[in-house]
């Protein structure tokens, strides 16, 4: 068994010579989403851990998260959409097909 049910990788690159997923607030969609999931009482072992990560080489499709273990990418815009993606991915386990990439 995994040490986490899901761990979920948020690109937060930043390059001054193009598009990265920090021009996307990166960062920020990370920090709300690790504060979503332990108010949720869905953090630490055995749950979920959310993660920062360098580049993922995706950056045109970005900015993207990766949930592991299923190896799931998305994009995400807002945090509605964040919100989606912990409900029905780490949650309920369905794969939110509108964000997948």
């Amino acid at each position: 068994m995994s040490f986490y049910r899901h761990h979920v990788f948020f690109c937060t690159n930043e390059r001054e010579d193009g598009y990265c997923c920090q021009d996307h607030d990166a960062r920020a969609m990370r920090d709300y989403a690790k504060r979503r999931i332990k108010e949720l009482g869905l953090a630490g072992q055995g749950r979920i851990r959310i993660n920062l990560a360098g580049c993922m080489d995706r950056c045109s499709e970005g900015p993207v998260l990766v949930v592991y273990p299923e190896g799931v990418w998305y994009t995400y815009e807002t945090r509605e959409d964040i919100d989606e993606i912990i409900e029905r991915h780490l949650r309920q386990g369905e794969v939110v097909e509108r964000l997948r990439i």
